[in-house]
């Protein structure tokens, strides 16, 4: 069960022009991975800021660049030969900060410990598929509320205004995505 992460390879494609203008530019995949950060910090100010449904353009547009630089980042450090160790802890250091700062973004729609609760879920599935690769197994990605639904379930939050509902969701379907992904790396380590 892939989930949103499915449509990576199709998504990729049409970013491919987008590339490789970047690499003409000599634009450095780390920029890349700090702009997915900042764009992740924009949406979570529109969430805390605008109340809905105003809230969901903004919010809809910047986690859209959020997403795009994730994919970016590393396909531009690949395509021109600029993958480095510092770069990847990097990558994955920023994955998790822009998570978390979209999640902070609920600070003044929930309470603290549905926020905390959920942040932490939400971190969890990289984490398992991290410590999967860290045992020499393929990375694991996707399941039923990977990074790209948890995008998806903060822009639904943006434009109904229903925030514990959806800290409930993402919370929920992230834990069960790491268990899924544990679940595949026991069976694989077998």
């Amino acid at each position: 069960m892939n989930g949103l992460y499915a449509l990576k390879p199709w998504y990729a494609d049409r970013l491919a022009g987008v590339r490789d203008a970047l690499a003409r530019r000599e634009v450095s995949p780390d920029t890349l991975t700090a702009a997915g950060v900042a764009a992740a910090t924009g949406a979570a100010a529109a969430l805390a800021w605008l109340p809905a449904p105003l809230a969901a353009l903004p919010v809809a547009v910047l986690l859209a660049a959020r997403l795009a630089f994730a994919n970016l980042d590393g396909a531009l450090a690949r395509d021109t030969g600029r993958t480095t160790r510092r770069g990847a802890i990097l990558n994955e250091v920023g994955d998790r900060a822009a998570d978390l700062v979209v999640l902070a973004g609920f600070l003044t729609l929930a309470p603290l410990w549905l926020v905390a609760l959920t942040g932490l879920a939400a971190t969890l599935p990289s984490w398992v598929s991290l410590a999967g690769a860290a045992a020499g197994s393929p990375r694991r990605n996707g399941g039923p509320v990977g990074k790209t639904e948890r995008c998806l379930l903060v822009v639904i939050a943006a434009a109904s205004g229903w925030a514990v509902p959806v800290l409930a969701v993402i919370a929920a379907g992230s834990l069960l995505t790491a268990l899924l992904r544990l679940a595949g790396l026991w069976r694989e380590r077998a």
